[in-house]
């Protein structure tokens, strides 16, 4: 397998003309490209704007499609009669060739980078928070390399996931300066505005949104159990190595006790790229609930009356809704000094009630749900983070990009 990734890795090395002839084929104004997470989700930013697009196309006379690298995801959009193609199909290829748009929320391979040349690229990026990322984050060996060698060796990574942000788009004035440095663009090309996946968020928002079956199963049951008088906690912890001491942490039989007394059902919606996806999957209790990974958070998050999370940028999204949140931040010290920097201060940051056992977050949980502390801090943080809070960010930010043409 390593032999294998190897040669897909330099075979990239074969792809360098055409990138260069992609700069020749002429585009198409109307044409937008859509893609998240390199390929292999739909999910994110990109696809609550491709649905808005989709669902006003002939208003602005764009054509939106999306482009995957999983043909799952093909299939299950052509089935609910929106156009998308695999990026490796003739029409996929044609399409990123001729398409002047790309809009995506990592890098404009979550398309196709190779035939990306001369187009417009807009990142829409997918976290607002205080992780330090891309050129900020020390810890990312692709942008600091620590030699010669390694400097080679990303050389082909480096240059997929650099040159194509020509526009990245920021929360804030503050989040935009941040963005400008993190990925080395002049401020001038940081748009600022809202996130659309948040526009699902606000009961005036008007977008039709389209579930998978997961999606839509987990939907039903957390609005199940509210309709029942149980409060839904929503637990979204950041993606890290010491993850696993939630398990050191945690004695799983107290915990459920203590959910099922107080009439809480707990969800864990673990980040895409977790490796305790199993052990978290094989938990089995009464009041205790593993969210597929596969699942949009975006399709949820409205339905939870708190929010459980530590370090995650889902924080900065979930302070539009001000609700509770407890922060169960059981690996501060380890994460702060051999996993991310931060911008911001940590302690003073999230105005949330903090936990670091278990006994601290049972009674941090009830805490947060009797008496909401944070109201104004959440305020405070929330007229920082965001310059606009309301269910028009979709609508904004397409017209914006079409003024870039």
């Amino acid at each position: 397998m390593k032999i294998i990734n190897w040669f897909k890795y330099w075979g990239q090395l074969l792809l360098l003309p055409v990138y260069g002839i992609s700069f020749l084929v002429p585009k198409n104004r109307n044409l937008w490209l859509f893609g998240s997470t390199f390929g292999r989700r739909f999910a994110d930013n990109p696809r609550y704007i491709y649905m808005y697009v989709n669902q006003n196309k002939e208003k602005f006379n764009i054509r939106p499609v999306w482009i995957s690298h999983d043909r799952k995801i093909v299939n299950f959009l052509n089935k609910n009669g929106y156009e998308a193609y695999y990026y490796h199909s003739l029409k996929g290829i044609w399409l990123a060739l001729r398409a002047k748009v790309y809009i995506f929320d990592n890098y404009s391979k979550d398309i196709n980078f190779w035939q990306s040349g001369g187009a417009l690229k807009v990142n829409l990026w997918h976290g607002t928070g205080n992780k330090k990322i891309n050129y900020d984050n020390r810890f990312d060996k692709f942008r600091h390399p620590k030699n010669l060698w390694e400097k080679w060796k990303y050389f082909l990574r480096r240059l997929s996931d650099e040159r194509p942000s020509h526009y990245v788009l920021a929360s804030s004035e503050c989040m935009a300066k941040i963005f400008a440095s993190a990925f080395k663009i002049p401020i001038s090309h940081v748009i600022i505005d809202g996130y659309p996946r948040n526009d699902v968020l606000f009961a005036d928002c008007n977008l039709e949104i389209l579930y998978t079956e997961k999606e839509k199963s987990i939907y039903d049951l957390m609005e199940n159990y509210k309709k029942k008088g149980y409060k839904n906690i929503l637990y979204m912890p950041t993606f890290r190595e010491s993850e696993s001491k939630f398990f050191d942490v945690m004695d799983l039989d107290i915990f459920n006790s203590f959910l099922q007394e107080n009439n809480y059902i707990f969800y864990s919606k673990l980040h895409t790229k977790t490796k305790f996806a199993k052990e978290f999957e094989n938990i089995n209790y009464s009041n205790i609930i593993n969210v597929h990974s596969e699942v949009d958070s975006y399709t949820i998050l409205d339905l939870a009356d708190m929010l459980v999370t530590d370090y995650s940028s889902v924080h900065t999204d979930y302070i539009l809704l001000n609700r509770p949140t407890v922060l169960f931040t059981y690996d501060l010290e380890e994460y702060s000094k051999y996993t991310r920097d931060c911008y911001f201060e940590y302690d003073s940051y999230m105005p949330e009630i903090r936990t670091y056992t278990m006994e601290e977050f049972m009674v941090g949980i009830k805490n947060a749900f009797n008496e909401d502390k944070c109201v104004e801090g959440r305020i405070k943080l929330r007229k920082k983070m965001w310059k606009y809070v309301d269910s028009k960010s979709s609508e904004r930010i397409t017209k914006k990009i079409q003024e870039l043409e």
